[in-house]
């Protein structure tokens, strides 16, 4: 598979930004319906961006809706859904319940999903409630391209963290074999990680990480950073690059293509001029 060098991140649409709070409320505030979002990604799209790397929040479904509805209008627009999204099964437990999630969520019929997990709770199968849980969370991606479905960091540092490494080679077969699509990892600890893949037998990962000009929020250091990507092991995808706007754009995006063996950036921008101006700088330096 053809993993895309350009891709359109989602932080700005729900309100994340680790430099200023006041700047992710406003920015929450700005795309609090499914239209606000969806003229942003038109933008990108139109732009030459097909590519939308996004949290599996609810809003995404009413997104994946628009887009199936829509072939003529998007005919090669694909999602890498990166997973899992906590708060939406934290929030819907303390709404209705485990049952009622559980029947909210499935993708498959209820009683079926509750044998399994019921099953698996008896055994303490963790690899079958994990693909329970994949299940649920790329039910609202049916029917549209997903060629790459990334494990969340807050996940992929917890599995590494508690030395649980068989999971991550599990989450790699699961969404190869039933899925047809390549696993991605999300991570603030790219050395670890892709070292430990290695083990795991996983070559030619995908694995994306903060990387950027000052360090921010990469665990190991830039050195170590360059090391892994020059080595060409694994498919790098850079996201943070401009460290939450700490770092000008034309710097931040000229010191990220300079690394040599990074295959992609992410990134996230709401207006038209700023994701055209991304876009150039990006495809400027790589000469795409």
């Amino acid at each position: 598979m053809a993993l895309q060098r350009i891709l359109f991140g989602d932080n700005q649409f729900f309100g994340v930004n680790h430099m200023s709070e006041d700047k992710a409320r406003a920015q929450a505030m700005k795309f609090n319906n499914t239209q606000s979002i969806m003229r942003v990604l038109d933008y990108a799209y139109e732009s030459g961006i097909k590519v939308f790397m996004c949290t599996t929040y609810d809003q995404v479904g009413d997104i994946a809706d628009i887009v199936r509805d829509n072939p003529d209008k998007y005919p090669d627009f694909e999602f890498y859904p990166c997973m899992p999204y906590a708060h939406k099964f934290a929030n819907s437990l303390g709404e209705v319940g485990i049952l009622e999630t559980l029947k909210r969520f499935s993708p498959s019929s209820v009683m079926g999903t509750l044998i399994r997990g019921a099953t698996s709770v008896i055994t303490q199968d963790v690899e079958k409630v994990m693909q329970l849980l994949i299940d649920a969370e790329l039910k609202q991606f049916r029917d549209v391209s997903t060629p790459v479905i990334f494990l969340q960091n807050v996940v992929t540092d917890l599995l590494l963290g508690l030395k649980f490494y068989d999971m991550l080679g599990a989450f790699h077969r699961y969404i190869r074999d039933k899925y047809k699509a390549e696993a991605g990892f999300i991570t603030m600890n790219l050395p670890l990680l892709t070292k430990v893949l290695k083990e795991q037998g996983i070559e030619n990962a995908i694995v994306c990480a903060n990387i950027n000009k000052i360090g921010f929020r990469m665990c190991g250091g830039i050195e170590e950073y360059r090391n892994v990507i020059q080595k060409g092991d694994f498919r790098v995808v850079a996201m943070s690059v401009l460290a939450s706007g700490a770092i000008p754009p034309k710097e931040a995006i000229k010191w990220a293509c300079e690394l040599d063996g990074l295959h992609s950036i992410v990134f996230g921008a709401s207006s038209p001029a700023n994701i055209r101006n991304t876009r150039d700088l990006i495809a400027s330096y790589w000469n795409l």
